[in-house]
């Protein structure tokens, strides 16, 4: 676990841009459980890749015209167990952060792990997010 003072602008950097941290697994399982429409889940992470690639990559790809009605985001490694309760939500595939996933009524669509992440640009990263908002929302 990292220190609240050490993480807290990483985290800011999407709550600020409006995305809603869902801090414990009640709250993962009420943003995500049965839901209807669309929402974005970040697994957030203190990592490199996370802060020049998947934090950036994922608020551009909200300048889209067609967007997720949600947008979530968990920290790893800070908000321990609501991250191992989203990771339900992300099987089948393993643990990954930071990694983006998007859900239509209740059900994983798309997923972007951290080896898609890495090393890739954050324009990258939201053109991708942009084909899936696009076919999915």
């Amino acid at each position: 676990m990292y220190p609240a003072h050490l993480v807290a602008p990483m985290s800011k950097d999407l709550t600020d841009f409006g995305f809603e941290g869902l801090t414990t697994p009640e709250a993962v399982n009420s943003a995500l459980e049965n839901m209807q429409g669309t929402a974005l889940l970040v697994v957030n992470s203190v990592c490199g890749c996370a802060a020049a690639m998947a934090r950036p990559g994922a608020k551009m790809s909200l300048q889209n015209d067609k967007t997720p009605d949600k947008v979530y985001t968990v920290f790893a490694g800070v908000d321990k167990e609501a991250t191992e309760k989203a990771r339900e939500y992300l099987l089948p595939y393993p643990p990954s952060s930071p990694s983006i996933g998007l859900f239509k009524d209740g059900k994983l669509v798309h997923f972007i792990e951290r080896h898609h992440i890495e090393g890739r640009p954050a324009e990258v990263i939201a053109e991708n997010l942009k084909m899936a908002f696009n076919h999915y929302c």
